[in-house]
């Protein structure tokens, strides 16, 4: 059991504090950086799965997943992809995303 803890307190430090110590920087010309709600996160490595699924959408720039505000902050390049086509990347994965805002147009 302690092995197991071990392995999940270095994931954790790894991947998920390196994901809440890189923040979203401001969209260039021609990137729009929307927010998601995403839902069924209930543990600590669900925020890096959504990050790494979303991040996969060709367009995509850059992906912040807020486990306690359940938000995702995606900067990404209108001509190569849409806010859909991010959503199903975390809804094809298990954690439904729905659209919230643009930040920037």
């Amino acid at each position: 059991m302690k092995f197991l803890k071990a392995i999940l307190l270095t994931v954790i430090l790894s991947g998920f504090a390196q994901g809440l110590a890189t923040s979203v920087s401001a969209a260039t010309a021609g990137e729009v950086t929307t927010r998601f709600a995403i839902e069924k996160m209930n543990c600590m490595l669900c925020p890096i799965t959504v990050r790494k699924s979303m991040e996969k959408v060709p367009g995509v720039k850059q992906v912040e997943v807020d486990y306690a505000l359940k938000i995702a902050t995606v900067i990404f390049d209108p001509a190569l992809t849409s806010k859909s086509q991010i959503a199903d990347a975390s809804t094809d994965i298990g954690y439904p995303a729905s659209i919230l805002a643009d930040t920037s147009e």
